[in-house]
C-alpha cells in the first residue's frame, strides 16, 4: 500500500457552505482551510450554481486561518473564464486577509467588516 500524501491528522476538506440565493452565491467558510485542502476548494469552485453566479459573497468571519494555495485556488476561481462580476469578502481577520493580498484576491474583490 502507498503511503498517503499527507499526514492522516490533517482535515482535507475545507469547511465551506454554498448557498445560492438568484445570481448571488454566499460562501461561509469556517476553521482553518490549510495546503491540503486546496484540491477539494478548486473542486468546490466548479459548482454549477457557484459558476453561474454573478455575484460571490465569501463569509470569512469564521475562518480562523487559510493557507496561501488556497487563496491561490480562490483567486484562480475568481479570475476563470466564467468568473462573477463581483466579490465581496466579509468578515476576514487580519491574517486571513494579509494571505488573500499575498495571493492578489484584493485586485479582484472588495473587503467589508
Amino acid at each position: 500500500m502507498a503511503p498517503e500524501p499527507y499526514p492522516a491528522s490533517v482535515p482535507r476538506t475545507p469547511t465551506v457552505t454554498l448557498t445560492v440565493d438568484g445570481q448571488r452565491a454566499t460562501l461561509v467558510f469556517s476553521g482553518e482551510l490549510n495546503a491540503y485542502m486546496a484540491r477539494a476548494m478548486e473542486e468546490r469552485f466548479l459548482d454549477p450554481r457557484l459558476l453561474a453566479a454573478r455575484e460571490w459573497v465569501l463569509d470569512m468571519s469564521e475562518l480562523e486561518r487559510m493557507d496561501l494555495a488556497c487563496a491561490y485556488a480562490l483567486m484562480r476561481a475568481a479570475t476563470g473564464t466564467s468568473g462573477p462580476a463581483v466579490i465581496r469578502v466579509r468578515g476576514a481577520r487580519r491574517n486571513v486577509q494579509r494571505t488573500l493580498h499575498h495571493a492578489g484576491v484584493d485586485e479582484v474583490a472588495t473587503f467589508e467588516d
